[in-house]
């Protein structure tokens, strides 16, 4: 026989399991990049694996938050990743669309994020209009840009003598952008661009494009493209003789990926940036060997960046109790980020992640002790000398002093 003291006690225990079971803040994270092309190596399965160890170890259900993450192929076209967006937003309940490299793409998902007012993080794409002329109050930009890049890098190569360059640059935004920002870092430093010439993304011959690049007598041939294009790039300049003829390649954009795949033979002495290399520090090598047993390779700055990104966001849902993007975006914005890839940062009012970048430097491969270690830290760079004053960018969000 139940008595109405035991009924009473079965409701508020009945009460309280709804009450935390509706105290739960459902979340859906869209892990979005090139999974089967000349990207895929520098985010796919990669991101979405980082993503999830994210959710993991934020150990989200334990505050108050349950986190779904699900993926998707934009195969580097801006219409193919609009329509994934919008079904994504429209019909498939995501609230929040990660990484995104190819920017083209990116700037496309950056204007569907803010119609459908959700939000972008975005690690995968480069181009600095992120966080400038196209900034957006839905988006932050986290693991890089094409200013972080042009001033660690080119800064470095000028500094060395590299003072007369001309640019393969990949025929789409990304590409424009970075030749753009790292010629107004050469000529700041005193250099002068020669020449440049576009080609096609993607592409497989770069040796007409190297001909030309040879044929100008820069000091520095600044590849101005990414992924297996950075890789063939490389590959037919040193058949070329480029390298051993007395011109230096800038790789403005390169990954730890793209050096093992090039080994350390052909690549070795290159210099460029990342702003996460997983043998910086315990903390990093740790997760790193986490994240290659389940990847089956190092993570790069793209994968980690996802990581922080889906950190960050899950502790301003738990802390606004909340998954509202206003709400969200501005406890992401009011609160230091701080966590074991990237350490301490902030993100600015234009969406601007801000941490430290490293130059780096291709190993010998007499120098390297094992599979993984491919490269050397020549300098860790503050974030305020890495990434574009706020001032600079024309962002609207930007209150105009």
């Amino acid at each position: 026989m139940v008595t109405m003291r035991g009924l009473s006690v079965a409701t508020a225990l009945w009460a309280v399991s709804l009450g935390a079971a509706q105290a739960q803040v459902a979340v859906k994270l869209g892990v979005l990049n090139d999974r089967s092309g000349v990207y895929s190596d520098i985010g796919g399965e990669g991101s979405e694996i980082a993503a999830r160890m994210a959710v993991e170890d934020f150990k989200a259900s334990e505050k108050g938050v349950t986190a779904t993450v699900v993926a998707a192929d934009h195969q580097n076209k801006p219409d193919v990743g609009s329509n994934i967006a919008r079904q994504w937003y429209d019909q498939d309940g995501v609230d929040v669309i990660l990484d995104v490299p190819t920017s083209s793409v990116a700037l496309a998902i950056n204007q569907i994020t803010r119609e459908k007012n959700k939000i972008f993080l975005n690690s995968g794409a480069a181009t600095s209009d992120l966080t400038g002329a196209q900034c957006s109050p839905n988006t932050i930009h986290w693991a890089y840009d094409t200013v972080q890049l042009a001033n660690v890098t080119g800064g470095a190569m000028v500094k060395r003598g590299g003072n007369t360059w001309f640019f393969l640059t990949a025929d789409y935004a990304f590409g424009h952008a970075l030749e753009r920002d790292t010629s107004a870092v050469v000529k700041k430093n005193g250099g002068q661009v020669v020449g440049s010439v576009k080609t096609p993304f993607p592409s497989n011959d770069f040796s007409s494009f190297l001909l030309q690049a040879q044929a100008s007598k820069a000091k520095v041939i600044g590849l101005a493209n990414a992924g297996g294009d950075t890789i063939n790039s490389i590959k037919q300049a040193s058949e070329f003789g480029i390298t051993q003829g007395g011109q230096s390649l800038a790789a403005l954009l390169m990954f730890v990926n793209d050096v093992k795949a090039l080994g350390l033979r052909t690549a070795q002495g290159l210099v460029f940036s990342e702003t996460f290399y997983w043998d910086e520090n315990d903390a990093t090598r740790e997760w790193s060997k986490r994240f290659l047993a389940k990847a089956g390779r190092m993570p790069n700055m793209t994968n980690a960046g996802t990581y922080s990104s889906v950190i960050h966001y899950l502790k301003a849902v738990a802390a606004e109790k909340s998954k509202d993007p206003a709400k969200v975006m501005a406890w992401m914005k009011a609160n230091p980020t701080d966590d074991i890839l990237f350490g301490k940062g902030s993100v600015r009012a234009d969406g601007r992640k801000m941490h430290d970048a490293l130059l780096l430097e291709v190993k010998k491969p007499e120098e390297s002790k094992g599979e993984w270690d491919l490269l050397k830290i020549l300098a860790k760079v503050p974030a305020e000398q890495a990434f574009r004053p706020m001032a600079e960018g024309n962002c609207p969000l930007v209150a105009k002093s």
